[in-house]
């Protein structure tokens, strides 16, 4: 059984579904008894439409529960009759799903697990192992998700950006359980940027792959977090940096810059660079002059405090780090890094050490203390 067969066309046999009419909820069941039946007969009897053969037995179960209850009667009169048995056609619809998927009127978790469920194909326990919750829990997010998009139309166009976030979203929450999130969001951008014709579809698809490609070299054997200064270069995946440059590049050239297309020339330079001593601090300082323009988001001036620092010296990272709310993400972090390149260590070993105590992520947490104590220790010394 090819399982990666199946998860491809998951999306495909449900936007048919919805497309003939079909409420959202109640094909999305008929599709998953479906991928049952394929489970059960196709090993032994294998199909040679194996999306025709998936939307006839989706389309008659579903049909079937459309029957059975008299409260769906009134939509059985205004459903077609099933279509004669044949190729499915050539049309993917799958595009409306992502947009489906990411409506405004669900919660972003509640977005990300249906696009992993309708578009990704994975089933609600490798979604509840990614995201570390019991499987019930995930069951009622989709099912919940799923009840609020029932009714609503492919008449209206999507929103990309919406759809961007959300696999931003998936691509952020990395690797856990046995579902690996990173490469699954990637799968999907490609997915998307093949079905739609937009820079920053393609801006999204080149960041992804340029952070990606970082993925092997960014912890320690013992699972310490590695800076991207102290990186080893040569374990870069220097293909996928390659890719992105190159997805990147003609994005770009559509002269319709975002603020994915942005982030992603910052990785690029990042990637570009032999050695940390090489890296091009100024260009970076310009595009994140470019993001704040696009943005005005304070976590992107927090960054760009950073590159000012590396671009101008840590006294001018200071002064730009000064005009932000130091209630923000990391802020403490960052002030930390500035105050030690500025010589201040006193300072700065304290500041690791109120980071660490704010920090959420275990990883984080670690190496902020092991930064604090390493100051600590050299003062002494």
């Amino acid at each position: 059984m090819d399982e990666g067969l199946l998860r491809r066309l998951t999306p495909h046999v449900l936007a048919v579904l919805v497309r003939r009419g079909a409420d959202f909820a109640a094909a999305e069941d008929a599709v998953q008894d479906a991928l049952v039946e394929a489970i059960r007969v196709w090993p032994a009897d294998p199909p040679q439409d194996a999306k025709g053969w998936l939307v006839t037995v989706a389309w008659r179960r579903f049909l079937d529960a459309t029957r059975s209850d008299a409260a769906r009667r009134r939509r059985e009169d205004r459903v077609d009759e099933q279509p004669a048995p044949g190729p499915a056609p050539a049309t993917d619809d799958t595009l409306q799903l992502y947009f489906l998927c990411a409506h405004p009127c669900l919660t972003p978790s509640s977005a990300v697990a249906l696009t992993l469920r309708a578009v990704g194909g994975l089933t609600t326990r490798q979604i509840a192992r990614a995201y570390l919750v019991p499987e019930a829990t995930m069951a009622q997010r989709i099912s919940r998700a799923k009840r609020t998009v029932s009714g609503v139309r492919f008449d209206r166009p999507g929103d990309v950006a919406t759809v961007l976030r959300v696999l931003y979203l998936v691509f952020n929450e990395g690797y856990s359980g046995d579902v690996d999130l990173a490469a699954e969001a990637i799968r999907l951008t490609r997915q998307l940027a093949s079905a739609i014709d937009h820079p920053e579809v393609a801006g999204l698809l080149a960041l992804m792959l340029l952070h990606h490609a970082r993925r092997a070299s960014r912890t320690a054997p013992d699972g310490s977090l590695v800076p991207l200064a102290e990186q080893d270069r040569a374990r870069w995946d220097t293909a996928s940096i390659a890719e992105g440059v190159e997805i990147l590049q003609a994005a770009l050239a559509v002269d319709r810059l975002g603020e994915y297309q942005a982030q992603a020339a910052v990785a690029a330079l990042h990637a570009d660079a032999p050695t940390a001593e090489e890296t091009d601090w100024v260009q970076i300082v310009e595009w994140y002059d470019e993001l704040v323009r696009l943005t005005d988001s304070p976590v992107v001036r927090l960054n760009r405090a950073v590159a000012v620092c590396e671009a101008d010296g840590p006294r001018a990272g200071l002064a730009a780090l000064a005009a932000l709310d130091g209630s923000l993400p990391r802020h403490t972090a960052v002030a930390a890094y500035l105050h030690e390149r500025d010589g201040d260590l006193a300072t700065a070993a304290q500041l690791y050490a109120e980071a660490a105590h704010k920090a959420s992520d275990l990883a984080e947490r670690d190496h902020l203390v092991r930064q604090a104590a390493r100051l600590n220790t050299g003062r002494r010394l």
